[in-house]
């Protein structure tokens, strides 16, 4: 079944580390013309280390569902591991960032549901793998899509909005 078949999602992943990689630079550049601006406002640090954060899950997924030759299993636990890391230390980290008050809620929420969606389709991904049910590799279809809307729209946050 293709859902259990790395081999079949062969393309996707490669054009997945691949936009990864490219998105990664694109957030150091943004932070490197930007420092000031970032450093200055609380939030915004947390901000960019998370959507690095993010993008280096992304790329260790594609990294991990291109090799050849392992068992469903091997990428069950790797997949799922690397999600659940990711959501313990993000998690941990944006609750060290408390909402003040007058702040729109937005400006909290956002974040959380970024990493949200950064992790939790591929902790969902290693738990199907690792069962051998529930639509395997297919939920990290999701995962790429919330996973890289999330660090666009961070991107974006990080480039042009900090300017208004």
């Amino acid at each position: 079944m293709t859902s259990y078949q790395p081999e079949s999602w062969h393309d996707l992943f490669v054009a997945s580390a691949g936009a990864a990689a490219a998105l990664t630079g694109l957030i150091f550049v943004a932070v490197s013309i930007n420092l000031a601006q970032i450093l200055a406002d609380r939030r915004l640090p947390i901000r960019a280390a998370e959507t690095l954060s993010l993008l280096l899950g992304l790329l260790l997924l594609s990294v991990f569902v291109l090799v050849p030759g392992q068992s469903r299993i091997a990428l069950g636990c790797e997949v799922g591991g690397l999600g659940l890391l990711m959501a313990a230390i993000l998690v941990t980290r944006r609750q060290r960032v408390p909402r003040e008050a007058g702040e729109p809620l937005a400006w909290s929420l956002a974040p959380r549901l970024s990493i949200l969606g950064g992790t939790v389709p591929m902790i969902v991904a290693g738990i199907s793998l690792l069962a051998a049910a529930g639509g395997g590799l297919y939920w990290l279809v999701p995962e790429l899509i919330l996973g890289f809307g999330g660090s666009i729209a961070n991107a974006w946050i990080l480039l042009v909005e900090i300017h208004r």
